[in-house]
């Protein structure tokens, strides 16, 4: 049986910490903060150093804040790659720049160990559920890693080779905090004209399989690029018509209750390339 050594024990770290011991696989737990290990009934003493840890594990999870301290726990005289364990494995669940990403995969490269990019959601629930996994590395070290994510994971999603998993987690924050921000904007709309808000998600939850609601909206980015095929071109032109006529009525009515809707705003000045029919800010899809 393969065992893990959690260090972070915050949201995303305790609750992944909680199913591993649960599965009897945890080894190791550290954190900064002493108490952190209270969020794990029954869990080993908590490790002096990151460093002890790596030692007591076969694969090393990090869930702490960001780049800075993902450098730091891997580096360094008490760090996780001075335990000296080639061939060991760590994967990384934090949330990090790409940046930051490259210089961890060289760190661990040149000590001899794989670490697999792995972008997480579910988090409030994730001691209870497990985590929704997006994950990067290639097929063999998916696989090697397979008993670990078995004791802590609801699902895996193999986004693709190393460090997909954290452009799809960067990509997909992306995404969600901008429908939070529709979503405010929208309820301008629907608050002030006393419309169901239960009925409304509703709405934007939609019939997928129809391309309706917001699984509707996404699939857009999955279709054929437009450039050189004049039916994409014109389905695209369509949507766009709509959209900003549609769009257009929102600014107005929200208007009349002295709120202004700025992402609706941006989207209308930059329709071409929200219906994607051009791409200034990058390459073509």
């Amino acid at each position: 049986m393969k065992t893990g050594g959690v260090i972070g024990l915050g949201g995303i770290g305790g609750g992944v910490a909680q199913c591993l011991q649960r599965a009897g696989q945890l080894a190791a737990i550290y954190d900064v903060r002493a108490e952190a290990a209270d969020a794990v009934p029954g869990a080993p003493a908590m490790s002096p150093t990151p460093r002890d840890l790596a030692a007591a594990s076969d694969c090393v999870l990090i869930a702490v804040l960001n780049g800075a301290q993902t450098v730091a726990v891997l580096s360094g005289p008490d760090g996780v790659l001075a335990a000296g364990k080639r061939g060991q494995m760590v994967i990384l669940l934090s949330t990090i720049s790409m940046t930051d990403l490259a210089t961890s995969q060289q760190m661990c490269a040149d000590a001899g160990v794989t670490l697999l990019d792995c972008g997480v959601t579910n988090g409030p629930k994730s001691g209870q559920n497990g985590l929704i996994c997006l994950a990067g590395g290639s097929d063999a070290d998916l696989a090697a890693a397979k008993p670990i994510f078995d004791g802590f994971a609801g699902s895996v999603i193999h986004m693709g080779g190393p460090g997909t998993g954290m452009a799809a987690k960067i990509a997909r924050n992306t995404t969600y905090f901008g429908c939070m921000r529709a979503g405010y904007e929208g309820a301008v709309i629907a608050r002030n004209y006393g419309v169901d808000l239960t009925q409304l998600r509703m709405a934007l939850a939609g019939d997928p399989n129809a391309g309706g609601g917001l699984e509707g909206a996404l699939s857009m980015v999955l279709r054929p690029d437009p450039e050189g095929d004049a039916q994409e071109t014109g389905i695209r032109n369509y949507f766009m018509s709509l959209m900003v006529k549609d769009l257009e009525v929102a600014i107005e009515e929200a208007a009349k209750f002295g709120a202004r809707l700025p992402m609706v705003e941006m989207i209308c000045a930059n329709a071409r390339s929200t219906s994607g029919l051009e791409h200034p800010l990058g390459q073509p899809l």
